[in-house]
């Protein structure tokens, strides 16, 4: 199993956004550089099923992306939540996932105590889980 090192910071930033909507899921992209450096862009949910589905404010990620272009990085990884299922990509997620490259971060809500992180390659129909290392 492939092993992924995330700084606490960037995954802190996740879960707390995760917290602001525990009955929606969030979503948002993280950005990497040269350096190795991570930055967390949180993106609004604007899906009509908010408590099932995520869709990202195209004009909201389109600056995203811009912003990771213009401070030389990279596209790192896509996150979002589930607010009342496992941390596992769902049918919509592995369909609608169009960054082959991208670690996919899902966190779930429905735990008890500490909330769930996972990552996961999604290539196709193909889903790879990956170990993260905090």
């Amino acid at each position: 199993m492939q092993t992924i090192q995330l700084p606490r910071q960037i995954v802190n930033k996740i879960l707390a956004h995760a917290q602001t909507r525990e009955q929606q899921e969030i979503c948002g992209l993280i950005s990497q550089n040269k350096l190795n450096e991570m930055k967390i862009f949180p993106v609004t949910n604007i899906s009509t099923d908010a408590s099932r589905f995520f869709e990202m404010d195209a004009a909201e990620m389109i600056h995203a992306m811009k912003s990771i272009r213009n401070e030389d990085a990279e596209l790192f990884a896509i996150y979002h939540s589930h607010p009342t299922t496992a941390a596992f990509p769902s049918a919509i997620d592995i369909e609608k996932a169009g960054y082959p490259d991208a670690l996919y971060l899902i966190v779930s809500l429905n735990t008890t105590g500490v909330l769930e992180l996972k990552g996961f390659k999604i290539q196709g129909d193909t889903v790879q889980p990956l170990e993260l290392v905090l």
